[in-house]
């Protein structure tokens, strides 16, 4: 497994951007789903090409497409989904499931309230979700879908703690992860630092 930082200036410029708390949320949630869109680019860079033939106004030529790469982009809820857009304006074609789960304060055990999968376990699942911190969140997302058949998945973050990318390399070393930054830490309220702040409320403007 490997982490891919994108260092894009695009990616990082927007970035810089969405960590001022001074950001509104109609600005954050607009870069989110631009950088989004910019990190799909890298996350889909080795899909594979086949030739056809085609016609321009011009000649007969050949020339390269997809060749039949299936996709479904999967956000945790509920930050997840400030990511979804910028990936389906980049891959319309592509399939959108959803996963919902929450830690109960007794067994400490991911309780999913909602799942939600299209069909066809061949997909390549791009998993969705801005904040990599602890990584509790995305290994349980990760082991729900090995366990309903899925083998290909990607982990697509905005910043990630070096504690949340340990984590899953440990548990899930099969999954490669795709982030625009690598923070410094976790606080001790797992929270990243420096971060920016809780993604959701800074998407959804709940706080």
């Amino acid at each position: 497994m490997a982490i891919h930082i994108v260092n894009h200036p695009l990616v990082q410029h927007k970035l810089t951007i969405m960590r001022k708390k001074e950001t509104s949320t109609c600005e954050f949630r607009e870069l989110l789903k631009e950088i989004g869109m910019l990190m799909g680019y890298e996350v889909t860079r080795d899909f594979p090409l086949k030739e056809i033939d085609i016609e321009t106004p011009v000649c007969k030529t050949t020339a390269k497409m997809i060749a039949g790469r299936k996709v479904v982009v999967v956000p945790i809820l509920r930050a997840g989904l400030g990511m979804v857009d910028g990936l389906l304006t980049l891959i319309p074609s592509a399939r959108v499931g959803h996963i919902g789960m929450y830690r109960d304060e007794t067994t400490h055990e991911p309780v999913f309230y909602y799942y939600k999968m299209p069909a066809g376990r061949e997909r390549l699942v791009i998993l969705t979700d801005p904040m990599l911190a602890t990584g509790g969140s995305a290994c349980d997302a990760i082991r729900r879908l090995k366990a309903d058949g899925y083998k290909n998945i990607r982990m697509m973050c905005l910043v990630a703690a070096p504690e949340g990318v340990k984590r899953l390399q440990t548990e899930h070393p099969d999954v490669d992860i795709y982030t625009a930054s690598l923070d410094q830490c976790l606080n001790e309220n797992a929270y990243i630092v420096p971060g920016l702040g809780d993604c959701g409320d800074r998407i959804f403007g709940t706080k």
